[in-house]
């Protein structure tokens, strides 16, 4: 599933990159909870948990039914 995962954050890390950020996929638990951390711009971003949910998590779950969240991890 990682890797069902880390090919939809590939899909989506273009448009964080073209706001000087970036997002790694840390992990994907047996919960089905993947675990992201944002890089560059995105730390200390206010738009960061919007970015988190309405826009990496949203995507992730509609194509991976699977995952049942994602989290932010330091």
């Amino acid at each position: 599933m990682f890797e069902q995962v880390q090919g939809v954050i590939e899909r989506i890390r273009p448009a964080v990159q073209s706001d000087g950020g970036d997002v790694e996929l840390v992990e994907v638990t047996d919960e089905g909870i993947a675990r992201i951390r944002f890089h560059g711009a995105c730390i200390g971003c206010p738009s960061s948990s919007m970015t988190l949910h309405m826009g990496i998590e949203r995507n992730i779950r509609e194509r991976i039914p699977q995952i049942t969240s994602v989290e932010q991890v330091d």
